[in-house]
């Protein structure tokens, strides 16, 4: 059988005793084999080009490994097909792509079989392994074709022949080509097996110009191989940093460990659903790859700008903490406070003694100091309760707390008050530990998020993270911050954020300022922040109807919590 590339022709004397339709005859079949020879070189040069088209825009590894057998399969006419790829310690090829037509075998790449085949080594006791074919490719570099596996004693073929005894499969003809990068590095083989004759269906050798169309598919395979490599290794150290960076952000407190991760858990959680979802409000919304990615690198980053949040702020566990809690500095005073008026009182009791007063007037002396030093323990207690977080603030509370800062005492001279104004500023906090000041250098973190994240040179699919990171804790009624926008304008990503970002704060179990809460209990509360206008409502109904609150629980609550 005659090659596409081997056109013979052969002119004897016999031809030109023949007569001219002999001649126009033979001519005519050269011209036709001519012609079918440029236009096979013609379709190898387009199916080439196409494939470098289709390989440099493929952005998945895996379906990009697969594309490479594929066409080199179609572009060869070859039966079956290995991909290996050096792996990172270059010591070994692994095993990517196995495909066989006749044994309908197709493992690795988009499918979900994936390939268990041992590796094959590239060094044995630290020697070149140049006995396997594949392994003698990526280390030579050199292209090897091989017209019977089963006459050849170059290389050991030991593999096929058993795979061939189990199957029935008959291993014959074998391409191998190395995958070359742009620095020169075999990166990874190619392996075709049992070129087809496109007419009969005979397995043939691979013809030698398969090595220069093999060669160029390689090249271009090795570039958009290397590529997507390099996209993959740019986009896992780009997370890679993020979550170091989110690692240390929840590390500055010891109680808000993992409070980042969860969050970025359950944002996607809910996007998932909503991608799920063929009927409602979001029958009509899907969430590309891209728009997940930049969801989920939103929630990683929604919580950088509390890097210049000060620890005492985001940590604050009673009304009076600061770098301490001032609670021991007034409970000090106050003792000094008894301990002055026990000083008073004795010495006007001693007094008393001694010019012999009457015994009525020194027990009045002693019920007098016993009753202010009561009612200086009897306020302490007061303060101290006042500062816990649980205590909400009554008008009464707080204007007793006003009285009690008024009131006096005297040390050496210096006349000062029970309590400084810091003091009875905090402790007139009417719910929670935080003053309107400390809350607005909480809030003032999404605005800190937005401006450390807006000067990055994001590509243009993650180019909205900025502003979906910032704005978790805006409101779908307008008074959320930092931007105060409403439903409307307020991205349907924020708000979903925005959602995660709240319930994995009520149930988290290592909050300082409070106990862990009942699932119930977070779930009322969100409701509340339903109704009264601060969360997306088709969010919380998708979030309750299909039971990620439930689910989350059982993966992250303890058991106690979980009492729905």
């Amino acid at each position: 059988m005659m090659d596409q590339n081997q056109i013979e022709i052969n002119l004897s004397s016999d031809v030109f005793l023949s007569s001219d339709k002999t001649l126009n005859s033979l001519l005519k079949d050269i011209l036709g084999k001519v012609k079918k020879y440029g236009e096979n070189h013609i379709e190898n040069i387009n199916k080439l080009i196409q494939i470098g088209l289709a390989l440099s825009i493929e952005k998945d590894i895996n379906a990009l490994l697969e594309k490479i057998v594929d066409e080199a399969r179609s572009l060869t006419n070859a039966d079956a097909g290995t991909l290996y790829i050096c792996d990172e310690t270059r010591k070994n090829l692994d095993f990517t792509i196995l495909q066989n037509d006749t044994m309908g075998t197709r493992i690795g790449g988009k499918g979900d079989t994936e390939l268990t085949l041992p590796k094959v080594p590239l060094f044995i006791n630290d020697k070149p392994n140049y006995s396997n074919v594949s392994s003698y490719v990526a280390l030579t570099g050199k292209t090897v074709n091989i017209p019977d596996v089963y006459t050849t004693e170059k290389f050991d073929f030991t593999g096929p022949r058993e795979y061939d005894q189990t199957t029935g499969y008959r291993s014959k003809s074998m391409l191998v080509h190395p995958l070359i990068n742009h620095e020169n590095d075999v990166i990874g083989v190619l392996q075709l097996l049992n070129a087809q004759d496109p007419d009969t269906g005979d397995i043939i050798p691979f013809v030698k110009e398969f090595n220069l169309l093999v060669g160029a598919l390689a090249s271009q395979a090795a570039v958009a191989l290397n590529n997507a490599q390099l996209v993959k290794n740019m986009r896992e150290l780009l997370y890679s940093f993020i979550e170091i960076i989110a690692k240390a952000i929840d590390e500055k407190s010891p109680y808000t460990g993992g409070h980042i991760k969860l969050v970025v858990q359950l944002s996607m959680m809910i996007a998932e659903e909503i991608n799920a979802s063929d009927k409602g409000p979001f029958k009509d919304i899907s969430f590309n790859e891209d728009q997940i990615e930049e969801l989920r690198l939103a929630a990683w980053m929604h919580d950088v700008g509390k890097i210049t949040t000060p620890e005492y702020v985001v940590d604050k566990s009673t009304k009076l903490e600061t770098v301490f809690d001032r609670i021991h500095l007034i409970e000090l005073r106050f003792q000094l406070i008894e301990q002055l008026i026990i000083n008073k009182y004795d010495n006007q009791i001693n007094t008393a003694r001694f010019k012999q007063r009457p015994e009525s007037e020194i027990k009045a002396l002693i019920q007098s100091r016993d009753k202010k030093i009561k009612d200086i323990q009897d306020t302490f207690s007061f303060i101290q309760k006042c500062s816990q977080t649980g205590e909400y603030m009554s008008d009464e509370k707080i204007e007793r707390i006003k009285s009690i800062g008024q009131q006096t005492y005297t040390l050496n001279g210096r006349l000062s008050n029970y309590l400084t104004e810091d003091e009875i500023h905090n402790l007139c906090i009417r719910r929670g530990t935080l003053t309107d000041e400390e809350r607005k250098i909480i809030e003032n973190h999404s605005i800190m998020t937005f401006k450390m994240l807006e000067p990055l040179p994001f590509p243009r699919h993650l180019l909205n993270v900025p502003l979906y990171a910032s704005g978790h804790h805006e409101r779908v009624d307008g008074k959320g911050y930092p931007y105060g926008v409403d439903t409307p304008d307020l991205a349907i990503q924020a708000r979903i954020m925005a959602i995660a970002d709240i319930f994995e704060a009520l149930t988290a179990r290592d909050r300082p300022y409070r106990g862990p809460m009942k699932l119930s209990q977070a779930i009322d509360i969100l409701n509340s922040m339903k109704d009264n206008g601060h969360i997306d409502p088709d969010i919380f109904e998708l979030f309750m109807s299909s039971g990620i609150y439930l689910k989350y629980a059982h993966e992250v609550l303890s058991p106690d919590q979980i009492d729905m």
